[in-house]
């Protein structure tokens, strides 16, 4: 992983520093006019294609336990993370089968949607509608649920216990970020609408079942150790990535949250959306997940047309683009500064809002 140059480090810098300098879209853009200046092909459901995406994944992460199995001790932590960045592939293809842009049939994107979740030990069906809902509310203030930041107000009224795990997460400890997401909310059906509750408890039930079974089988051939090596440190890793990618794709220190009343959904969805680059061989494991501008365009883009939707972003409404590069300095700017949301400022640090 790039650390970054001093040229790119004073340009994070710059923009931590500043106040949001989004530029707005012209009056009256919808998301619809946006989307009419996609190709048409960028929508097109190719099954090999999505296959091969599958196969791919299946080939990397069955390397990556080969590597964990006959590596000597001190090549552990490569194939840890090797293995547990192929795992996050396994996620963005859930991910295309959570939003119906895997396969035409609905139940080939449930079934493949679960099969792929199992691993990660993450409930297809409560992750599908709680990812709706962030797509629907992207940088809304009261609405949005992946990486909301509270204001004053909000940090002020919650709990003792929740502000430690907010500033945990908020801070040098964003990693383990969607550990807690997934623990919150991802198995309590009391959460859920009524007519969804029987889905999330039958996910919820599946991956507890899985659990039960793979854990002691685990352990049963491996020992303790064994179940360390060969799932936990790899879950680790993906959560690692899983974290790092959500929080980078939302959050910036000149990105606005806005009230309901001042949300756009062409506005918010291309310019509260970041593209970031990481190394490549991280972008090839999980499927350019990346390249997530597109994807709050139209969630009907699959995985493998992302790239040349972006392209034709980039020619076509280049200036509201959120563009940047994945380095440890990126994220220690966002973990020192993006904590308490000000309306004015975007975010201020907590000592900035005085906590």
């Amino acid at each position: 992983m790039t650390i970054a140059s001093s040229e790119f480090v004073g340009e994070i810098t710059a923009k931590v520093e500043s106040k949001s300098n989004t530029p707005t879209l012209p009056p009256g853009t919808t998301l619809r006019d946006i989307i009419k200046t996609l190709p048409p092909e960028v929508f097109v459901k190719n099954t090999p294609r999505a296959w091969l995406g599958v196969a791919f994944s299946l080939l990397a992460v069955g390397l990556g336990y080969a590597s964990i199995a006959f590596a000597p001790w001190y090549l552990l932590p490569l194939a840890w993370i090797f293995t547990g960045t192929a795992l996050t592939g396994f996620f963005v293809l859930g991910h295309d089968c959570g939003h119906r842009s895997f396969s035409p049939k609905l139940w080939v994107n449930d079934l493949v949607g679960h099969v792929l979740f199992l691993p990660l030990l993450y409930p297809f069906h409560p992750w599908r509608i709680m990812h709706d809902r962030h797509h629907n509310h992207t940088n809304k203030l009261g609405e949005d649920n992946a990486w909301y930041p509270f204001t004053a107000r909000e940090y002020a009224e919650i709990k003792p216990y929740e502000r430690f795990f907010y500033r945990l997460i908020r801070g040098r400890f964003w990693w383990i970020g969607s550990i807690i997401h997934w623990a919150v909310l991802h198995f309590d059906a009391s959460i859920y609408p009524e007519r969804q509750r029987s889905q999330v408890r039958f996910s919820a039930g599946l991956v507890i079942a899985y659990a039960a079974i793979a854990f002691p089988l685990i352990i049963a051939f491996g020992g303790i150790a064994g179940w360390v090596n060969f799932f936990l440190m790899p879950w680790l890793v993906y959560h690692f990535w899983m974290s790092t990618f959500t929080i980078v794709h939302h959050t910036m220190p000149d990105i606005q949250f806005k009230e309901g009343d001042r949300w756009n959904a062409a506005q918010d969805q291309l310019t509260g959306t970041v593209h970031c680059d990481y190394p490549a061989w991280v972008e090839w494991l999980c499927h350019d997940i990346n390249v997530h501008i597109p994807h709050h365009i139209s969630t009907a883009i699959p995985f493998y047309n992302l790239r040349k939707a972006h392209k034709s972003l980039q020619e076509n409404w280049g200036e509201y683009l959120y563009t940047t590069k994945f380095s440890w300095e990126l994220m220690k700017q966002i973990g020192d500064k993006c904590h308490i949301y000000d309306e004015q400022d975007c975010y201020r640090s907590f000592k900035q809002a005085g906590f």
